[in-house]
């Protein structure tokens, strides 16, 4: 069976740390949520005054983003909270759960303004001139939204929030929908009445367009697809150049919000302590955790052998040589012993594949009899012929062992 090695604390946060990545995106989020409630009540007005179909379009698509910014505000809030019992991996994925809502709605908007501008079109004539108030409150709102576009993108990338960065993206696309509501607001004003409408359903489509990419991608999240070739690649090479480490398979990685899990089998020495490989374990770890900042935590099994067959497509443990507790193990290892058996100091097994190798420590004086250790060998091996679970058993003969401690500590009870 593999070891874990797992540390229960959680790795300190990669600045900014999380109290301040938290406040910086509840700031950004409240600058766009301003800015969009202004935008919302001035291009729905200026599109009913100026009978603009593409600007009170725009203007509803607006009032979506101040309605996304206020989910983006309560998904912040949350996902700031450490983890718990019931989320022992944080709530990380409440931004995740945020950016796929985000997708859904913008696809729904954008199919709306779409089939709305394609049953208009049919009766263009019979719509009222568009005036010049909503072509400059239509610059106006794209210029306005660019600027908010860059804003956002920026505190994103600084954050490496996904929710951020899909909430900018959801800006960019308002900016540039807003440029295709300024040619066809200009095309109505220059005698083409039809241009206001088709401006509407082009916003539509990329509207819909844009959405539909978001929730895919976090829909990809919510099911944990792994991190690219490249990092995975990547991460592989740091735990295989970790000293000790012999060998590396079933490297699986998920993404979660802004941060990233690694679970790992690495292959060590199987006669090392299990101190030692505890600490092999950590150390590759730690090697991860430092060369990659997004990766919040690794989990890392300690293997003694290859078992590179997926964990799906493993033999059940009932198809699985069954190989006996210490306990068992150790009745049959005095019977192989004999007398022997009566002053042994210490036992070590190794279960390796489908049988056991013992490594028994006996008394220096035990050894000294050079016919009488060649008998026992002789016997050992003998039985060790007709005996389906120990592989080997070796002897070793050791004087008895001296605890040296530092002054001012004890030594081992």
């Amino acid at each position: 069976m593999p070891v874990e090695t797992h540390r229960p604390q959680q790795r300190p946060p990669v600045p900014p740390a999380d109290s301040q990545r938290h406040r910086e995106a509840k700031r950004a989020t409240w600058v766009s949520a301003a800015l969009n409630l202004a935008l919302t009540v001035a291009q729905l007005i200026a599109g009913w005054l100026a009978h603009s179909q593409s600007l009170i379009a725009h203007g509803l698509h607006s009032f979506s983003d101040l309605l996304s910014d206020f989910l983006v505000l309560y998904a912040n809030r949350k996902s700031s909270h450490p983890a718990d019992h019931e989320h022992p991996y944080g709530h990380a994925r409440v931004e995740t759960a945020a950016t796929l809502i985000l997708g859904a709605s913008l696809a729904l908007i954008g199919f709306g303004i779409l089939w709305q501008a394609t049953l208009r079109l049919q009766a263009v004539a019979e719509l009222p001139p568009v005036e010049l108030l909503a072509l400059w409150v239509a610059l106006f709102t794209a210029a306005s939204k660019e600027i908010l576009f860059r804003y956002l993108l920026r505190v994103a990338e600084r954050l490496r929030s996904a929710m951020l960065t899909a909430n900018a993206w959801h800006t960019r696309a308002d900016a540039a929908s807003a440029l295709v509501v300024v040619v066809g607001i200009g095309g109505a004003l220059m005698g083409w009445a039809f241009l206001d409408l088709l401006a509407a359903a082009i916003m539509g489509f990329m509207i819909l367009r844009m959405g539909l990419r978001l929730a895919w991608d976090s829909l990809q999240e919510l099911i944990d697809t792994g991190l690219d070739k490249e990092k995975v690649a990547a991460i592989q090479r740091t735990l295989l150049e970790t000293p000790g480490v012999l060998g590396l398979h079933e490297l699986r990685t998920r993404r979660m919000a802004h941060q990233a899990l690694v679970e790992a089998h690495v292959r060590v020495d199987p006669r090392i302590s299990v101190s030692e490989g505890h600490r092999l374990g950590e150390r590759a770890r730690q090697r991860v955790l430092d060369a990659y900042p997004e990766v919040s935590d690794v989990l890392v099994h300690i293997d003694v052998e290859e078992d590179q067959a997926p964990a799906s497509r493993r033999p059940a443990l009932t198809d699985l040589p069954e190989l006996p507790d210490r306990d068992v193990l150790m009745a049959r290892l005095q019977t192989l012993l004999g007398e022997e058996a009566a002053v042994v100091e210490k036992t070590v097994l190794h279960y390796l594949g489908s049988r056991v190798e013992a490594e028994v420590f006996l008394p220096l004086d035990a050894g000294r009899d050079a016919a009488r250790v060649a008998r026992l060998r002789e016997s050992i091996a003998a039985r060790l012929a007709e005996d389906g679970l120990f592989r080997s058993v070796s002897l070793n003969f050791r004087a008895a062992p001296v605890a040296a401690t530092p002054p001012g500590q004890h030594g081992p009870a």
